[in-house]
């Protein structure tokens, strides 16, 4: 009789987890970062050929619709706002459940960041761990990224946090990631039509080299051998933005290291003239990030380049993708009215408030 009572107990325990699970994808705070995870997790198997990794550069620079819609590729984010490095590999691993990407673009920018800068607020931790489906690379992760072993319960059972959202369980579109999954239309792109003008900063004279901030110089080489070891296929870049002389230091460093394992490294910021990059018209927030102007031109670098230099499928001609086509057809549309607006808003003066983020 004991082992009757033994199943019977672990049957309870798997229907309670189970339900507190499904209970926790509904209350999650809704969101940007929330979509693009359950958009992601809603793709078809094996369907995306391209994943972009790394801090909010990723999402309002490159607009996945028209990579498909112009390249034929098929791409999606990976992307919390300020994500500390070291949840990169594990991002690769949660990718590659469902897909088979046959490149992996990583921008770099927050690998120049000071370690306490990054830990100073939960939610850069948060926004990738709290965004993940439970598993055991999920518990990896958090056991990677939380150093104080007492709080990460809070972070495996993230619905501590979001337990005051009980309200939103009747929402329609939080009722719909009851298993973490829900298409999104724009496949995790971000159009802006707010302006922050800015002068660009040419720091290309300066070729001395300097180290990373440690941890984020480790987070690099484990990134640089977890990729060689498993034969995958990375491009490291940099997107356009206000550069610094210090961090100029550090992308030359950064350069050296990643061109020594065989990988690529490409600095956008080299290449103003070739985007069409406009400082005075192309931010929304003064340089950290693009508008849709700035994504539309930085989008149409980086799809020739990657067309033309890691032999991604045209994918246009096959059946199966008509979301995607949904989704070019629906990001042309926003982005006639999103020049119209920026336009507008250049000759009124009609300027984001002064606030910079990574």
């Amino acid at each position: 009789m004991m082992w009757k009572q033994a199943v019977k107990s672990i049957i309870f325990i798997g229907i309670f987890l189970y339900i507190l699970m499904t209970v926790t994808y509904i209350i999650r705070t809704n969101g940007d970062v929330k979509d693009r995870f359950t958009g992601f997790y809603a793709e078809p198997k094996n369907t995306i050929d391209m994943v972009l990794i790394g801090s909010s550069p990723v999402y309002p620079y490159y607009a996945t619709p028209m990579l498909w819609g112009e390249y034929g590729i098929t791409s999606y984010p990976i992307s919390t706002n300020l994500q500390r490095p070291v949840a990169a590999t594990y991002l690769v691993e949660e990718v590659r459940k469902t897909q088979t990407p046959q490149l992996y673009v990583f921008e770099m920018r927050m690998y120049t960041a000071r370690e306490m800068d990054l830990t100073n607020n939960m939610a850069y931790t948060r926004g990738v761990t709290d965004n993940m489906k439970y598993s055991w690379n999920r518990i990896r992760t958090i056991n990677a990224m939380v150093d104080d072993v007492s709080e990460r319960y809070t972070y495996y059972f993230d619905i501590f946090k979001y337990h005051s959202n009980w309200k939103t369980m009747v929402l329609p579109e939080q009722l719909a990631c009851f298993r973490y999954e829900k298409k999104d239309d724009q496949k995790g792109y971000v159009m802006t039509d707010q302006v922050g003008p800015c002068e660009a900063v040419d720091t290309s004279p300066i070729t001395e080299k300097q180290p990373l901030p440690v941890f984020q110089e480790e987070c690099l080489y484990t990134l640089l051998d977890y990729l060689k070891e498993e034969e995958l296929q990375a491009l490291f870049i940099l997107s356009p933005t206000v550069m610094e002389e210090e961090k100029q230091r550090m992308y030359n460093h950064m350069e050296e290291v990643i061109v020594s394992y065989g990988y690529e490294f490409l600095n956008l910021n080299e290449y103003y003239q070739e985007i069409g990059i406009d400082f005075a018209t192309d931010f929304s927030d003064y340089g950290g990030h693009t508008n849709a102007l700035g994504a539309w031109k930085c989008t149409a670098f980086l799809g020739n380049y990657v067309a033309q230099n890691y032999g991604l499928p045209d994918k246009r001609r096959e059946e199966g993708y008509q979301d995607w086509d949904a989704a070019y057809e629906q990001w042309k549309i926003e982005l006639e009215q999103a020049r119209k607006t920026i336009a507008r808003r250049i000759a009124e003066g009609d300027f984001t408030e002064q606030t910079k983020e990574e």
